[in-house]
């Protein structure tokens, strides 16, 4: 009988190995699945009043995130292509690139963004270092797409399931419960959870409302020389960049103002910099600042600390890569969760029962 059960241990090991490292492979798309899980779930039990199927309601909270996630990067390389083009032919970029980079020798002007342009170019022999390139970096090029869009996919399965069977782990994890301490614990770190990754979308969504509201009241009150380009889509890519820890919407309202600023300059309009100082004043203080100091206390989770969640925010991506702005808040809230919950139970404490210490209870009296 024993060795049966070494037999069947060992097993469960070798299969718990095996998942184990399939899992480290993936690490990056699970963690997304699961911060995108947690993120939409209030989402998705919102949907139960339409009395919509489960696989509809899932659907549908995938089909809300990626298709306007979609839509604005399309549209945000569209615009920088048709703005990096009029650059191009207003001022001699071309004549200076091709002085001094090898990519543009013998090439007078870009090709037409068509199919008849890129064909002519392509007779021209203008597509030709391109072509070259391409073919010498074909193995990593197409490694790094299919790498991506693996990715991609595993992140879309993975999310859809859990909002439909995710109840199913849950109850599986509870078959293991002797003492309720596990129950306890699974279910403080799921509420903690989402309050802490609901709030992330959710501050996403306020900083980008708040941006474009504050960069198109910009361009309304300000001459039309000193006007910033697209305050909308310059908006909604700042509350996406609020994600990003440290620098966060910096990335965005910087080169924003950067770029006002340099065509106020080509245009010899020198007087109008100074609403350009203006709006980074408007993006500092309106957008970057108050929202955090107001919001971030109610978006950070019911017990976990402000200040421990800035440091996961930062030390994540640092220790773990791009997929640390999610793995590393995980990790805090089970952690946390656990010294607040299992750990004083294991080590002998009575359960919290949500009275003060002073107060009485029914068996002193």
């Amino acid at each position: 009988m024993d060795e049966k059960r070494t037999i069947v241990a060992l097993f469960g090991v070798a299969v718990a190995v095996a998942v184990g490292y399939i899992a480290y492979r993936f690490i990056a798309a699970l963690t997304v699945s699961v911060f995108l899980y947690y993120s939409t779930r209030r989402f998705y039990k919102g949907l139960r009043r339409l009395r919509l199927p489960a696989r509809v309601r899932a659907f549908l909270v995938i089909s809300f995130l990626a298709v306007p996630l979609v839509l604005l990067i399309s549209y945000t390389v569209v615009l920088l292509i048709i703005e990096a083009r009029q650059f191009v032919n207003t001022y001699p970029v071309i004549d200076v690139a091709a002085r001094n980079i090898t990519w543009f020798e013998g090439l007078n002007q870009f090709p037409k963004l068509s199919a008849q342009g890129i064909i002519e170019a392509y007779r021209a022999g203008q597509l030709d270092v391109l072509i070259d390139f391409a073919t010498e970096n074909a193995a990593f090029l197409t490694n790094t797409i299919s790498s991506f869009l693996l990715n991609l996919l595993v992140v879309a399965i993975v999310t859809y399931y859990l909002l439909i069977d995710g109840h199913k782990i849950r109850e599986w994890l509870l078959r293991f419960d002797e003492e309720a301490i596990i129950r306890e614990y699974l279910e403080a770190a799921d509420r903690e959870l989402e309050a802490v990754l609901f709030g992330n979308l959710l501050n996403v969504i306020v900083i980008a409302l708040i941006a474009i509201a504050s960069f198109n009241g910009y361009n309304y009150f300000v001459p039309m020389g000193a006007e910033v380009p697209y305050p909308t889509l310059a908006g909604a890519l700042t509350g996406v960049a609020s994600l990003i820890p440290v620098v966060g919407m910096k990335v965005v309202y910087v080169p924003h103002a950067i770029i006002a600023a340099v065509g106020i300059y080509l245009a010899g309009t020198l007087a109008l910099l100074v609403y350009v100082v203006g709006y980074l004043l408007v993006a500092v203080i309106v957008v970057d600042t108050i929202p955090d100091l107001v919001l971030r206390p109610y978006l950070s989770g019911e017990t976990t600390h402000v200040g421990l969640l800035m440091l996961a925010y930062i030390f994540g991506p640092i220790v773990f890569g791009f997929y640390g702005l999610f793995f590393a808040p995980i990790i805090l809230v089970f952690a946390h969760t656990f010294a607040d919950t299992a750990l004083p139970r294991l080590l002998g404490s009575e359960p919290k029962d949500g009275l003060h210490e002073d107060q009485l209870r029914l068996d002193e009296f």
